[in-house]
């Protein structure tokens, strides 16, 4: 029970990778504040939940709702939290306006931003920790993936460089990058366009049946929210099944 008395913020909580932290978090003792714009999802999550949880809908492309959602979450205290919520939209760069990539820079750089600046008063005040979801995207050069990799870029510098001004406040910040995870979100088909699929696969798993599970990368992030990762912040863990490993 390494977050007895906890409370917890986890977005993305819907399905895949936030719906298995939040299940992980609560399981341990946490209690937990399920967030996500998908309220069927959500429902779904509370049922399989052995543990304190409550779930608010939110959308992290409108900054209202995200100061909204984090001051519900956080009306008795924040302990935790997890940007885990997240948009996957690729193909061909020469294809892909404007408009569709500043939509994942919103959702996935922008929203976190604002999450971790309305929350960073209660983790200060509870000398806590934020766990981000960043991405193998967010360390290499992604092709067709420009706006994805550009905003998880932009996740890893966030990390970093929140993790230095606060780190003499008590509050620790940290990323995971996780490679092929299989997800709702990972299953959907590829785009249409001209696409070089072994380009696209020159960093596959490098594992036996290296594509991981949410629970696979929620218990790293579930590691890096408990006390055992209390030196850790600053940091990035690969759950890649070798992904980036040459």
């Amino acid at each position: 029970m390494r977050f007895a008395n906890k409370s917890a913020l986890v977005t993305g909580a819907a399905s895949g990778i936030g719906r298995a932290t939040a299940l992980r978090l609560a399981a341990e003792g946490a209690r937990v504040a399920a967030a996500d714009v998908d309220t069927d999802g959500l429902r779904e999550t509370l049922a399989l939940a052995a543990g304190d949880m409550r779930t608010i809908r939110y959308d992290a492309a409108d900054l209202a709702s995200v100061r909204a959602l984090v001051a519900d979450a956080a009306a008795d205290g924040l302990d935790i939290l997890c940007n885990i919520a997240g948009l996957l939209d690729w193909g061909p760069t020469l294809d892909f306006d404007e408009a569709r990539f500043e939509r994942l820079i919103a959702v996935n750089l922008t929203s976190v931003y604002a999450l971790c600046r309305a929350a960073l008063p209660h983790l200060v005040a509870s000398r806590g920790t934020i766990v981000n979801m960043a991405s193998t995207a967010g360390v290499q050069g992604t092709p067709y993936a420009i706006g994805y990799a550009a905003s998880k870029h932009g996740v890893v510098g966030l990390t970093k460089s929140l993790a230095v001004e606060f780190a003499g406040r008590g509050v620790r910040i940290n990323a995971v990058c996780p490679g092929q995870v299989d997800t709702p979100m990972t299953r959907r088909p590829p785009p249409e366009g001209d696409i070089d699929w072994a380009l696209m696969m020159r960093n596959a798993p490098k594992l036996a049946d290296g594509v991981c599970a949410p629970e696979d990368v929620a218990e790293m992030v579930a590691f890096l929210a408990s006390d055992q990762a209390r030196k850790i912040t600053g940091a990035l863990f690969t759950v890649d099944g070798g992904q980036l490993a040459g």
